[in-house]
């Protein structure tokens, strides 16, 4: 279980030990001034209070404020650091009820809960503020929150939003940087459990590789990838940027660490703490709607020139955003308007989970509604669950 001291750690960044000891009093008293009508058991895959400084994904965020709103009487027994489930597992231990609320990429998660795939078609979303446009939206309780909810028992509540690059291991330290698809045909990338990424590597002229989250460091130390499709701030907060020599940035499709409930563990809640949870979320995603796109820059590096003091200038990554053409291009081989058959069959049974909706088609009219160069600290929160 990770510590009160360690919470503290994470709530307020660098402290002196006095200040650290104070800060952890405040917060072991606060937390355990009343007995619990609930505890509830959170397994974080990773999510150290030293993981959510570099990457702003907001879980501790998330659990302060359910604690805060419910006065204590909900309380979160947080297991961090893989102490419980992985990347890959943390959703069936969830659905299986052995842990009551889970955090993980839910590209990871699709493995297991197929429904998340949805959110996974290339290019379906063209910014990482369209994506917060979209958790917001009413709209998705019914394209996404209910279809999870009813045929995987999850209670998807609230994540962090960035779009997936193209990470290459040091064979590419001594080479041009890459501004082309086609200057890496072949490669062997790392990809995640969702069925569309790995369609879409290998429609890219790609070669997907299914590789742990937690060994993927080590296979781009030792050659065994070539690269990892992944967000900048997982590279960031994994320790993989001193083995990555370029970052190929061409945010092809989600990558959604997220918290959410099983759904059982969320209806044995009371109304009045089932909103509080509901509100906890939503001001986890205002947390990191602000939060995480402050540290791609200035934390990870995220710009073309990293950012002074950044973690990719320390390491020396170089970034490449690739043009709108190249983008184009890509775009040409691997979406479903532009290369509709390899996605045919998979749109007709999401389709069919969803209840009917044209799923692709509905999401990414939501994505579109705000225009494309939308500042993703300027889109508007709204609570999800109310029309």
């Amino acid at each position: 279980m990770m510590s009160t001291a360690m919470a503290a750690a994470g709530m307020t960044g660098a402290l002196t030990v006095p200040g650290l000891a104070q800060a952890a009093k405040s917060t072991y008293e606060r937390r355990f001034a009343s007995e619990p009508e609930v505890t509830l058991k959170y397994g974080a895959a990773g999510y150290t209070p030293a993981i959510l400084n570099t990457e702003k994904a907001g879980m501790l965020h998330f659990v302060r404020e359910i604690e805060a709103r419910t006065d204590g009487a909900v309380r979160i027994e947080y297991l961090d650091g893989g102490q419980i489930c992985n990347q890959l597992d943390c959703v069936k231990k969830t659905q299986q009820g052995i842990i009551d609320v889970f955090s993980a990429s839910t590209q990871n998660s699709a493995a297991s809960a197929p429904y998340y795939n949805v959110i996974d078609f290339p290019y379906l979303f063209p910014s990482r503020a369209s994506m917060h446009h979209f958790f917001y939206h009413p709209k998705s309780e019914e394209l996404f929150r209910k279809p999870l909810r009813e045929r995987h028992g999850i209670e998807f509540l609230y994540t962090h939003c960035e779009l997936r690059g193209l990470y290459l291991g040091l064979k590419w330290d001594d080479k041009p940087l890459v501004t082309s698809i086609d200057e890496i045909a072949g490669a062997k990338i790392r990809a995640t459990g969702s069925q569309m990424g790995r369609k879409a590597l290998g429609l890219m002229g790609l070669n997907p590789v299914p590789v742990a989250w937690e060994e993927t460091l080590e296979g781009l130390k030792s050659g065994l990838i070539d690269g990892a499709e992944t967000g900048a701030g997982a590279v960031a907060y994994a320790g993989m940027s001193p083995v990555v020599s370029q970052a190929l940035e061409i945010g092809f499709f989600a990558n959604t660490e997220h918290a959410a409930f099983n759904r059982a563990s969320f209806e044995k809640l009371s109304p009045k703490h089932q909103d509080a949870v509901l509100e906890a979320a939503y001001s986890a995603q205002i947390y990191t709607q602000g939060m995480n796109e402050a540290a791609l820059i200035q934390i990870t590096g995220r710009t073309p020139t990293p950012y002074p003091g950044s973690i990719w200038e320390k390491e020396g990554v170089r970034v490449s955003f690739f043009s709108d053409e190249e983008i184009d291009r890509i775009k040409g081989r691997c979406t479903p308007e532009a290369n509709p058959e390899p996605w045919a069959e998979w749109r007709e049974r999401l389709n069919g989970w969803s209840g009917g909706h044209d799923t692709y088609a509905e999401i990414g009219a939501i994505a579109r509604e705000i225009p494309e160069d939308t500042l993703t600290v300027n889109v508007e929160p709204r609570r999800w669950w109310r029309s």
